[in-house]
């Protein structure tokens, strides 16, 4: 017999699938609910195959840090918005209840392939009132997505999440899985249209809105009233040709390799994209990693210069502090190497200390409420920093600097800290970027790190003439 007779065919696969299904149901705990069910495929990209997987979904998740896990998500299964003090909290009972209630039918599936809730936070708990007619989003959207297409490696796994009452919902769910497998197998998603440039043009100058507010920042830390201050600033861009964000993201995988893409799409006129460097946690099986990230460079200044400046390694060994504090105040014992590494993002060069800590019996929301917001995005001290965000910077922050995410079925959660980021509502792209402001900083220096950051989404672009000014500060 040859090994390939040896292999089950397509109905026999069906047939084992359906009922393993069907075990689960009747082992069930509850007579209802949601019921999960995974299974392997033929390795995908997830970015790739998100359009096929959302069909008119009209939301959809990308979470690209490839080559590790690279998790596609769309539909919605069950879902939390809200406001308020208690955010994280919230959200932490949201994600336990919804999980730990499972109807799970592949408890046996890899780590990467588990039940995840995803996770959008706003930098502030609670958003100003409104200008205009513009939504803003929840400061907490918590959301079970229908589909999960995950891959790690070679490895890829197709997940889906519907509600079951009796034996025949289940039945109908194995077969919608088995039809979406067939689909993404059968796709060929590199023929999808949305790779052809994108116009666009800057609305203003950012450097005009930005210049009082730097100069008021300056002041505040080289008085002594803050030790800190990370002022941001927005640029809007409007666009003449439809943005995919999908094919960008696909390009920064390649030009920002030590970043994650991820997207956080509510419509088809409504998606929060970007390529983050800066890990806000990760907990693997009791194990918390932190990143400290501050103190830029572009590439053309060297890294040794960097790790020489005092102005960027005092900004540095604040963060680091600052989270080593938050913690201890958690119960933590935190380690780090005594000096920081130079990690490479394109063209930019941070500062960074990787943290680590036994989090045993820890909750990973409840330590992102303690390290939300780190001095790295918003100063120190972080109440008064707060307030003068708030005061200075003439536009919501929103999803900017913010944790984006996910926890699974183990407790297991990743939250990266929403930089080098782009907002895109109908025709408008807004750009968003701060620097740090310590002491000795310089407002020239300010500006030059500022138009670094806005380049790396703003490059993908190709903007009308006499836009170079969005990304480029008068020193260039």
């Amino acid at each position: 017999m040859t090994a390939a007779a040896k292999q089950p065919t397509a109905a026999q696969r069906f047939d084992t699938l359906l009922n393993t299904a069907q075990r689960a149901w009747q082992q069930r705990q509850v007579e209802e609910g949601t019921f999960s069910l995974a299974l392997q495929i033929p390795a995908q990209d997830p970015l790739k195959q998100l359009p096929c997987l959302a069909g008119e979904s009209s939301f959809r998740f990308l979470w690209d840090s490839a080559p590790g896990l690279c998790l596609a998500a769309a539909g919605q299964c069950q879902h939390l918005d809200l406001a308020g003090p208690r955010r994280f909290e919230l959200a932490q009972r949201f994600s336990d209840t919804t999980l730990q209630r499972l109807i799970d039918a592949s408890p046996e599936a890899p780590c990467q392939a588990r039940s995840r809730v995803l996770l959008a936070f706003s930098f502030f708990e609670q958003s100003r009132e409104q200008q205009g007619s513009v939504e803003a989003a929840p400061c907490l959207q918590a959301l079970l997505p229908r589909w999960q297409l995950s891959s790690h490696g070679q490895q890829s796994w197709l997940r889906m999440h519907g509600h079951a009452s009796d034996a025949s919902d289940v039945r109908v769910l194995v077969e919608v899985l088995w039809q979406m497998a067939e689909a993404l197998n059968a796709s060929s998603p590199h023929d999808r249209p949305g790779d052809a440039t994108v116009l666009g043009t800057p609305v203003g100058c950012w450097q005009e809105r930005y210049q009082p507010a730097l100069e008021q920042g300056l002041a505040l830390v080289n008085e002594g009233a803050l030790h800190k201050l990370v002022l941001a600033v927005r640029q809007s861009i409007e666009l003449t040709t439809p943005l995919s964000p999908l094919p960008l993201l696909e390009r920064l995988r390649h030009q920002q390799t030590g970043s994650c893409r991820f997207l956080w799409q509510r419509g088809s006129h409504d998606a929060f994209f970007g390529a983050s460097p800066e890990r806000l946690l990760s907990l693997r099986n009791g194990r918390l990693r932190s990143d400290a990230l501050a103190g830029t460079a572009g590439r053309g200044e060297g890294g040794e210069t960097l790790m020489q400046s005092s102005k960027d390694r005092h900004e540095h060994e604040l963060v680091v502090k600052a989270i080593s504090e938050s913690l201890h105040e958690e119960g933590l014992k935190p380690q780090s190497p005594r000096r920081p590494q130079l990690a490479r993002h394109g063209q930019l060069i941070h500062l960074h200390t990787p943290i680590s800590a036994d989090a045993t019996g820890h909750q990973a929301l409840a330590l992102a409420a303690a390290l939300h917001p780190t001095p790295a995005v918003a100063g120190l001290p972080r109440r008064e920093a707060m307030h003068w965000l708030q005061t200075l910077e003439p536009f919501e922050r929103g999803g900017y600097a913010a944790p984006i995410g996910w926890i699974d079925q183990a407790g297991d959660a990743e939250l990266r800290v929403a930089i080098r980021c782009g907002h895109l509502r109908g025709h408008q792209l807004d750009l968003t970027a701060g620097a740090g402001l310590v002491r000795g900083s310089i407002a020239e220096r300010e500006l030059q790190e500022v138009s670094q950051k806005l380049a790396v989404l703003a490059d993908q672009l190709d903007l009308h003439s006499g836009s170079r000014e969005r990304t480029q500060s008068p020193l260039h």
